[in-house]
């Protein structure tokens, strides 16, 4: 340099302009096509998912797929995703992932399609795992488990393998795919199976309970609960078999008349009252023998039987509803009536009508067919009202008792709607077999992760909405290189996790290492302490 004095003036002249263009640039800051937001909701999932250890067990079932990444860390950013912004597989890869704090992404979309076939194929396995590391870190209580079936609908007309068309849930006919799930005492996820929508929901409950004793060497006897859908002669001699107990629901209107007296007659009757004084329920039972028509190895029927409980029970809460849906009913069949519909308009209301066809003579085989109500009908409907019967084998437990286990079937409802609403698990996209069990493989993580946290982290203090509305509303928003804005709304649920972490997560601005300390926080499990 013949000069050096004055070359390092002008190279100091350089980096003072390009530093004053950098600050005029910065100040009006221009779009881009990254977000600033970080999504960090799902940091207590990960730290229970973290804590149960299965990455070791994913790592073996991995080498059979042969993957050059992480299946552990592929079934976990999707598990998250899901419960932090839920949508299509290829929006989550391209939009969502790249917002979610720590999130390993070390994969192409199609090694996401491929790993999602892969766990969709092996997720009895991948169940069987979750539910190995539950048990070790938490325990598991098995003395109940509550059953019971759902259908998802899919933006298809075709059927084609899981694809069927069947009952819909939603009154939808196009295909759907039936999903049973099986929780614990503590109703928390145990079992899960995927089935085509047009089969029978029935014996779905008897693979799905023999399968989650095989798989994880349940020995103990377990009472099984579920609702009428599922109350069959052969699920309870299944029951029955295999040693266990059961709690069924069944219809008060379908029971023969001798019964169906006993259970509408006035004696008998326990009031329960709430702490207001008002009636909560009324209950009565009766024990004694009674006939199942079982189907034998030969596939006949066979008359059993076998010594049971009956409790039924009276809600005046239930009586008002469901006869304020019969009179909605009736009103919607007189006005057809009235309009000379078509018997095929009538639908549900159909049942409280009575067709006959008749002509100024009398009745003929081409007469016109006139409808009129069938106040018998009408009339029946309302007098069984907020009735309803519970069948056990448990004839040690009290009354009150079996009500109450009965209506935690409440919680397998809520994981539905979870998964269905939170979770926005239909319609589902997913085409292959593996893929759509895959894809619901992963609904089924995320809750169980969420169920963890909300049972036995946080020991039951918030509902479901509260633990999955952080999951979506916990986020950050980067202002610059090394810091961040909190735009959460605060909550208890927040200050709860903060007051057990330590960390600020009530903090408006947060710095980077604050914001890596969220991401990779860990718990300290219960059954550990």
């Amino acid at each position: 340099i013949a000069d050096p004095v004055a070359h390092f003036k002008a190279e100091i002249d350089r980096m003072n302009a390009k530093r004053k263009a950098d600050k005029a640039e910065a100040k009006t800051r221009r779009i881009s096509d990254s977000t600033p937001e970080l999504m960090l909701g799902h940091f207590p999932l990960r730290a229970v998912n973290e804590a149960l250890g299965v990455e070791r067990d994913l790592s073996f079932l991995q080498m059979a797929g042969g993957f050059r990444f992480s299946l552990y860390g592929l079934l976990s950013d999707l598990a998250y995703a899901r419960a932090v912004a839920p949508c299509s597989k290829l929006k989550t890869y391209t939009e969502v992932l790249p917002q979610l704090s720590g999130a390993n992404a070390s994969y192409s979309l199609d090694q996401l399609y491929d790993g999602v076939a892969f766990l969709g194929k092996e997720y009895r396995k991948v169940v069987e795992i979750y539910n190995a590391r539950v048990a070790e870190a938490f325990g598991r209580d098995t003395s109940t488990t509550y059953f019971d079936c759902t259908n998802f609908f899919f933006e298809v007309d075709l059927e084609d393998g899981l694809r069927r068309k069947g009952p819909s849930k939603e009154n939808r006919h196009g295909p759907i795919v039936g999903m049973g799930l099986l929780l614990d005492a503590e109703c928390i996820p145990l079992g899960l199976a995927i089935y085509p929508g047009n089969e029978s929901e029935k014996p779905v409950m008897r693979e799905v309970i023999g399968q989650v004793k095989r798989r994880n060497n349940m020995t103990g006897r377990t009472v099984r609960v579920a609702d009428k859908g599922l109350n069959c002669a052969d699920n309870v001699a299944d029951a029955i078999l295999e040693g266990d107990g059961y709690i069924f629901s069944k219809s008060v209107k379908q029971l023969p008349e001798p019964e169906q007296s006993w259970a509408l007659s006035e004696d008998g009757w326990t009031d329960v009252v709430g702490e207001d004084g008002a009636l909560r329920y009324r209950l009565k039972s009766c024990e004694g023998e009674f006939e199942y028509r079982v189907t034998a190895r030969s596939g006949r029927k066979k008359p059993v039987k076998l010594e049971e409980k009956r409790v039924v029970t009276y809600n005046p809460k239930l009586a008002r509803k469901q006869r304020a849906e019969i009179d909605r009913q009736v009103e919607k069949a007189r006005r057809l009536r009235l309009s000379q519909a078509g018997r095929s308009e009538y639908g549900d209301c159909a049942k409280y009508v009575a067709f006959t066809a008749v002509d100024a003579n009398g009745e003929e085989p081409d007469a016109k067919v006139v409808a009129a109500l069938n106040h018998e009908a009408i009339e029946k409907a309302r007098r069984l009202a907020g009735y309803n019967m519970i069948v056990t084998s448990e004839k040690a437990m009290p009354d009150e008792e079996v009500y109450s286990t009965y209506h935690e079937l409440w919680r397998i409802e809520e994981t539905f709607k979870a998964m269905k609403s939170q979770l926005d698990a239909r319609p589902a996209f997913m085409q292959k077999d593996e893929s759509i069990t895959g894809h619901f493989l992963i609904c089924y993580i995320s809750v169980l992760l969420e169920r963890l946290l909300q049972v036995k982290v946080l020991g039951n203090r918030f509902c479901t909405e509260e633990v999955m509305g952080f999951a979506r509303g916990f986020r950050a928003v980067e202002v610059s290189e090394r810091k961040y804005v909190n735009i959460s709304k605060a909550s208890s649920l927040i200050d709860e996790l903060e007051r057990m972490t330590g960390l600020p997560l009530g903090n408006y601005h947060l710095t980077k290492g604050q914001i890596d300390a969220i991401t990779e926080c860990s718990f300290k499990l219960p059954a550990a302490r």
